[in-house]
């Protein structure tokens, strides 16, 4: 069982409505449309609670994603990770105020979490956390991105990635 006792998050605001931000981002595959670090979004199975697919990165890495929660028009909950390995958890969450639509992903990595939280402090504020948070902002840049210009997200589109894309 993983601890889960650390996590990062980004909200950005999205130029859309809260409908057009849930059709895309609840539609199967569409990581293959909004993730600049994705080369591949493969179904298993998708039908909200339970849904599960498969993200090839850009550099080959290939991990799993299950989907524990699924709140229509509001968001859910995920465990990515190798198929036979540890997952982190992730949340997407939609809200709206004032008329305007945000989205806020936030991943409780399961990188360090066997690790003591005192030795593992600086390695996570100084490598893990700057990566996620640059992840992140990608990934909702892309989504934004796509809602605007009703195309897929070019590749590397916000920068490389040293985690996810080729060197």
């Amino acid at each position: 069982m993983i601890n889960y006792f650390r996590s990062v998050s980004y909200t950005k605001k999205i130029d859309a409505s809260v409908d057009e931000l849930w059709k895309i981002i609840s539609k199967p595959g569409n990581l293959n449309y909004v993730h600049p670090y994705c080369k591949k979004n493969e179904i298993i199975e998708w039908n909200g609670e339970g849904s599960k697919d498969v993200l090839i990165y850009l550099n080959g890495l290939t991990y799993f994603r299950e989907f524990t929660n699924w709140d229509n028009q509001v968001g859910y909950s995920l465990l990515i990770g190798r198929k036979r390995g540890p997952k982190s958890k992730v949340t997407w969450k939609i809200s709206s105020t004032n008329n305007s639509v945000f989205l806020t992903i936030t991943v409780f990595p399961y990188l360090l979490s066997n690790w003591p939280k005192f030795f593992s402090w600086l390695p996570f504020i100084a490598y893990i956390k700057p990566n996620l948070e640059n992840y992140l902002r990608s990934v909702t840049g892309g989504i934004n991105w796509y809602l605007i210009n009703k195309e897929p997200v070019p590749k590397n589109h916000f920068g490389k990635h040293p985690w996810f894309s080729k060197s």
